[in-house]
């Protein structure tokens, strides 16, 4: 039995991690693989900002399902102290005591091995498997291997492959400017948004992948729709251009539940529908949606609250909020209404002007067709309404106002 060991801190792990280990797979033919992220790696300290231990171990079990036969280990995770390899050879020899245990490691890990804890103990109990190839370093690579099996015995197989250049840190760097996933599985991915490790931020692209997911086919145009309007809004008005555009691809999110299911998911995220909600459970997807999307998506508090506020209103809204809260109902893409126009015109000169005409357009949609009139809609009009008035402006006019 043969069983592949590869350690480092997994931060994050990624698909240079995936390729070295499928070659030496593919040349050794190991009938384990194990991937151990180190708790406290003994050669270098963990670079700031670095997740919680029990992170990087489930990043490393998500980095692993794609490989068959591998499985990450959490022996290092567990084990108090420095994360020494001899002692993870010596628990591993224990559990496969028939096994031929191979160490796969990188260049400098193999240059470096002698000033390692017990490096006599690693060679007695593990082969070496290191990569031949590494660009100017392969004679110093052949001179260490044949150093090492003189003076140690050490077993050594030389991989026929050259390493992907990729390091974590660089995935690290490129994570908060919305980069670097194509450096990592979708799952490991998906994990480091859902937690915003390393500060990262959505990929635009592949939020509207997972996105557009949840919703219903004929509702994806208008997200889209809104998506755009929020981009032209946040960039006259200032605002970040991507955070509109994560908010807006998001604000749908749960529109899809209906019914009583949208009462049961608002009870699922600890949210008690008012009697508005309860006799109209559509208004509870934006609160619903702002759940899911702080929980599936990570999103930070002021996405989260853009969402939040995008279909009543709220009196105070950040412009965050009232771009999102106008992208929704002025979307190119929206049939015409009374005041759309008057509104679009309004978003690009006014905020508070769009706020306050939209705000009161429902009010007067909601009470032609005698629903609920929610009240936090009523005060968001009066709001802005009062603020136009202290400010010395006036709310638009629109023809048949009256009428209306």
């Amino acid at each position: 039995m043969r069983v592949l060991i590869y350690g480092g801190s997994f931060n994050p792990p990624h698909l240079g991690h995936l390729r070295s280990v499928q070659t030496a797979v593919k040349a050794l033919r190991p009938d384990k693989t194990l991937l151990i992220p180190a708790a406290d790696p003994p050669h270098k300290a963990l670079a700031a900002g670095t997740p919680a231990k029990e992170h990087r171990l489930a990043m490393t079990a998500l980095a692993a399902e794609v490989l068959p036969g591998c499985e990450a280990s959490d022996m290092e995770i567990r084990r108090a102290g420095p994360s020494y390899t001899s002692d993870t050879l010596r628990e591993l020899q224990a559990a496969y005591p028939e096994a031929e245990l191979i160490f796969l490691m990188g260049t400098d890990m193999l240059l470096s091995i002698e000033t390692w804890h017990e490096p006599e103990v690693i060679m007695a109990l593990a082969s070496l498997a290191v990569f031949a190839r590494e660009a100017g370093r392969e004679g110093e690579i052949s001179t260490q291997v044949e150093h090492l099996r003189e003076a140690y015995g050490a077993a050594v197989y030389v991989l026929d492959g050259e390493p992907v250049t990729v390091s974590s840190t660089q995935v690290r760097a490129l994570l908060p400017m919305r980069q670097g996933r194509e450096y990592l599985t979708d799952g490991v991915y998906a994990y480091i948004i859902r937690h915003r490790l390393y500060g990262a931020q959505p990929d635009l692209d592949w939020l509207r992948e997972k996105a557009y997911a949840y919703l219903k086919p004929t509702r994806v145009a208008h997200v889209k729709g809104a998506e755009e309007m929020a981009r032209r809004l946040a960039v006259r008005w200032g605002e970040d251009e991507s955070d509109a555009a994560e908010a807006a691809i998001l604000h749908d999110i749960t529109k899809k539940t209906v019914g009583p299911d949208q009462l049961r998911l608002g009870e699922k995220y600890g949210i008690m529908a008012d009697k508005w909600e309860l006799e109209n459970f559509e208004l509870l997807h934006a609160k619903t949606g702002a759940a899911f999307a702080k929980d599936v998506f990570g999103v930070p508090d002021h996405i989260a609250d853009a969402i939040r506020y995008h279909t009543t209103g709220w009196p105070g809204m950040t412009r965050l909020e009232q771009i999102v809260y106008l992208a929704d109902a002025i979307e190119l893409g929206r049939k015409p209404y009374p005041a759309l126009e008057a509104i679009r015109k309004a978003a690009f000169q006014d905020l508070d002007a769009a706020v306050e005409l939209c705000a009161r357009r429902t009010l007067s949609y909601v009470a032609e067709r005698g629903l609920p009139i929610h009240p936090d809609t009523a005060k968001t009009q009066q709001y802005y309404l009062k603020k136009l008035e202290d400010k010395g402006a006036f709310p638009i006019q629109l023809d048949g106002d009256a009428n209306e």
